[in-house]
């Protein structure tokens, strides 16, 4: 049985916090958290270039497609808004990502390490698309919003 995308954030954490804790104390945190982007930003934008190779249609029905995956396991409730040949968005109000990393004390490094995640395999979909988020549970709003669109 393969892990579900929570289940995985979970083992990922389990090595990424100590981590960056370290690089922390080696490097100061503005370092650490330049290098964790960096490295996060290589990471993220492969998973987008996979999911453009892999699902069919353009980057707006990719990352609509998409969205269930990560909900998987009740890991996300979310409600579709707007999805059309250009915009997909979406609205999450539950979030086990979020709760996960507040049950570890690090909410501010799982926006790091999942929320920012977003932005970055948007753009590797497609440079075409744009993803604008106001909000984030991960940082204590009551949802997250998700605009995706395609850049005219």
């Amino acid at each position: 049985m393969e892990a579900s995308n929570l289940d995985q954030l979970k083992a990922q954490a389990q090595v990424l916090i100590p981590f960056f804790k370290t690089l922390v104390e080696e490097l100061g945190k503005d370092k650490a958290i330049e290098i964790s982007r960096k490295a996060m930003k290589n990471f993220y934008c492969d998973i987008g270039r996979q999911i453009n190779m892999f699902y069919p249609g353009n980057p707006i029905e990719k990352t609509s497609a998409l969205t269930p995956y990560y909900a998987t396991g009740n890991a996300l409730e979310y409600q579709d808004l707007t999805n059309t040949e250009d915009t997909y968005e979406y609205k999450v109000t539950a979030c086990k990502y979020a709760e996960y990393y507040k049950e570890l004390g690090e909410p501010e490094l799982g926006y790091l390490f999942v929320c920012e995640g977003d932005f970055m395999i948007a753009e590797g979909i497609s440079p075409e698309l744009e993803l604008t988020r106001t909000n984030t549970i991960m940082q204590g709003a009551e949802f997250c919003d998700f605009c995706y669109k395609l850049k005219k």
